[in-house]
């Protein structure tokens, strides 16, 4: 992986607002991978690439990453990045709704990351709990949404993605084969493992 690059990609989409993974996010993230050496993630939310470059290093020997976006400018952005990084016999990129790729994805993977539309967590989760291996993490992040999702917050603007989001932690911390914890680093990260 080319870290020089790298700097470069995560320098032009913080200038540009593109939201990427928190440094303190990834660091708690790359932990659990450095540990687990998946052999495929699935990351649902490319943006432009940075998190699954990030997340290349980690993987197992000929480990892959599949990634899934469905906004045409950023998945070209993704493509250019992932070539910079020259990592790209590593990710495969999906265009599209998550929503509408998941249901034909039939693959097992160690590493889940959810980080796409707030309001369709619930959704995801479902996909990522088909699909996940045996001994599998599912990150969720942006969880506790700029601490909306643990506050008595009811504005119309958020409340579907606050409501989802709620959901979706009461589903992992209930879910008798899942080992939930709730981390406060970025936005909020909800690391399930199965058990």
């Amino acid at each position: 992986m080319n870290t020089l690059e790298l700097q470069k990609i995560k320098q032009k989409a913080l200038k540009n607002h593109i939201p990427i993974i928190m440094d303190d996010t990834l660091e708690i993230m790359e932990k659990y991978l450095s540990k687990t050496k998946p052999k495929r993630i699935l990351e649902i939310g490319t943006a432009v690439g940075y998190s699954a470059i990030c997340f290349t290093e980690f993987l197992a020997e000929n480990g892959v990453i599949d990634t899934i976006e469905r906004e045409k400018d950023r998945v070209e952005e993704a493509k250019k990045n992932i070539k910079l990084a020259e990592v790209e016999n590593k990710i495969h990129i999906y265009e599209g709704d998550a929503v509408e790729i998941l249901p034909t994805l039939n693959e097992q993977y160690d590493a889940v990351f959810i980080d796409a539309a707030k309001g369709k967590y619930p959704f995801f989760l479902k996909e990522a709990l088909r699909m996940i291996s045996r001994e599998g993490i599912i990150f969720a992040d942006n969880i506790l949404y700029k601490g909306y999702v643990m506050s008595d917050y009811n504005k119309h603007k958020q409340r579907t993605a606050v409501r989802n989001l709620r959901e979706y932690i009461k589903e992992v911390s209930e879910n008798p084969n899942l080992e939930t914890e709730i981390l406060e680093v970025g936005d909020g990260l909800a690391v399930s493992r199965i058990i």
